[in-house]
Formats: C-alpha cells, structure tokens, sequence
C-alpha cells in the first residue's frame, strides 16, 4: 500500500491551500493510552454502542468485526466472507454490515448474516468502505476502488426497507461522515482530496445540498480518516500517516487540538463511556515498514483518551 501515500501526496499538492489554515493553531497536545492490545491489519470503524457499552470496531483486511466492551476488557470477534468496511448498531439489537459487494444483517446471538442491500454487488473493482447512520436512521456507506486509485466510487443511503440511493459520485476513498446536532449539517471525508466537506442535510429525505469545503488538511498533519463529532459541533478527525487525533473547528478551519497516538496510522475514532467523554481510537498495521512496526510496537491496538468534551450518542440504524 506504499503507492497509496505517494498518490495521495501528489493529490494533495495539487489542491489548493485553505487561506483559513495557513497560520495552523496547535492547542494542547495530549498523549493517548492503550486499552486493548490488538494487532489488526487495518483497524477502522469505532462505533460506540451507548445502550450496551461497548465499542464496535473492525479489522478491514482482517475480515473480521470486534465488539469491546471496556468494563471487563473482553473483545468479542465476529469473523467474515469478506473484507468489511464499516458496522453499525441496528435499532432491534443487531448489526449492519457493509461488506465488499453490498450491505449485510448480521444476528448477534446466532451469528447468521443475510444481504440487506446488494449495492455494487456488480463492481467486484470496487468495495464498501466508512459509513455511519444519520439523524433519521439510515445508514450512508462510501465504496473505493480495491486498488485505491481513480474517483471510481460512490457514497450511498441504505433506508429501512433496503433500498438505496447515491448522493456521490467521482469518489476515491470514502471514510468520515458525521451530522451536527442540530441535524442540518453534513460533514463528508474522500481521505485523497484532504478536504472536509460541508453540506446543507435534509433529514426528512436525507438530501444534500450547497456543497463547500470547511477544513482543507495540510498535508503536514497526515490524510484525514475516520471522524466524530462532539457535542459543540467541532470535528475530531484521525489522520493516517499522522499519529494523531485532530480537533477542527470547521466553521474557521483552524485546528483546536492534537492527541497524539502511538501509532503511525490512525484511522477511526468515537466517543464512548458513560458519560461520552472517553475517545476510543482505532489504528493499523498495514503500510508500515519494519522500521515503522518496531518503533510503533502498539499499531493496530484500540486506545482512549478521557477529555473535557462530551461526544454525542450516535443514531443506530431503524430497521422496519
């Protein structure tokens, strides 16, 4: 996956620089702290379940998906057909998967899986990639070329009853997505453009509109991942081949914090614990030299960090 960062060095400096980030304010710099040992490969996805207390995360090119429930430091696994790209919590107890070639229920107890959505199922190019539910329930699930290169992919809305609709197009690698408390506002991630989109968010029918760039990332900080939003609205974005956690305030685009992570690649992260104030952090072992392994022993571990900020629960899928 070397080429993966050159292609997304040369895209990044053909972009042009954010005015609002040319003098970067670093804020407080904070050290995270391993919870779970793990090795995974490609670490991804932190979902909090706050009516269980568990974290959902997955290991991409470990097929598998991973229930930890901090109070007793036990990780469940769930292994899979297929490469998995994000997961989350239904309203009836399950889970939802996005897997390669389109969107799975997954029984928890019975561990029996079942399509829900055969979305791509005839791209076998392209695979799904990050998602989350927003304030209305559904599930909204990017996809990515398996090679990481061309904007040949989408970012989709899966409703209740399975149908879908895609809202993107010309996509390269989906990942973040989050909504304002408020509900009229969509912050969007395609890791290549180094760009934070904003949208204006309609809950009732899930359009999206008035697209515009809130955060343009320099590529001093690493390739903007996985993102949650906390409850003032301000964003919270891992950053590959950055080693940290970065707080933007998307309304000037200027940086707030930085929580360092011992690991190189940082991918996802959520708010968890009781009170919503705990960041859980995934990371990954993929794309990383021996050099790299040996000085990051913990890469593809599960980490957190206790904050001052509160996170906001996240919507879980509503199935009919």
């Amino acid at each position: 996956m070397r080429f993966l960062l050159v292609f997304l060095f040369f895209y990044s400096c053909t972009q042009t620089k954010d005015k609002n980030l040319t003098n970067i304010f670093i804020g407080p710099i904070a050290k995270v702290e391993r919870t779970l040992k793990m090795e995974a490969k490609l670490g991804e996805g932190a979902f909090w379940n706050h009516k269980t207390n568990a974290l959902y995360w997955i290991d991409i090119e470990g097929k598998q998906f991973h229930i930890y429930t901090p109070a007793d430091n036990s990780n469940t696994t769930f292994d899979l057909p297929s490469r998995i790209g994000t997961v989350v919590p239904t309203s009836e107890g399950n889970a939802l998967l996005a897997l390669e070639d389109g969107i799975y229920s997954l029984n928890l107890k019975t561990k029996k899986i079942e399509l829900f959505s055969a979305i791509e199922k005839d791209i076998p190019t392209n695979r799904f990639n990050d998602g989350k539910c927003d304030p209305a329930g559904r599930l909204w699930a990017g996809t990515m070329r398996m090679d990481e290169t061309e904007a040949a992919a989408k970012l989709y809305s899966i409703e209740a009853d399975g149908s879908y609709k895609e809202r993107l197009d010309k996509i390269t690698i989906s990942n973040g997505i989050v909504w304002t408390k408020d509900a009229k506002t969509m912050y969007y991630i395609d890791t290549p453009t180094s760009n934070i989109r904003a949208f204006d968010y309609d809950k009732a029918s899930g359009d999206i509109s008035n697209e515009r760039i809130a955060v343009r990332v320099p590529n001093s900080l690493g390739f903007p991942d996985g993102m949650a939003i906390d409850e003032n609205d301000k964003l919270w974005v891992a950053m590959w081949n950055g080693n940290a956690v970065i707080q933007f305030d998307p309304l000037t685009g200027q940086v707030l914090r930085k929580l360092e992570v011992p690991a190189h690649n940082v991918t996802s992260c959520a708010f968890g614990g009781e009170n919503l104030s705990t960041l859980y952090i995934t990371s990954a072992r993929v794309d990383m030299s021996e050099e790299e392994l040996q000085e990051f022993p913990d890469a593809g571990s599960i980490f957190k960090i206790d904050l001052n900020t509160k996170g906001v629960p996240s919507p879980f899928f509503l199935r009919n």
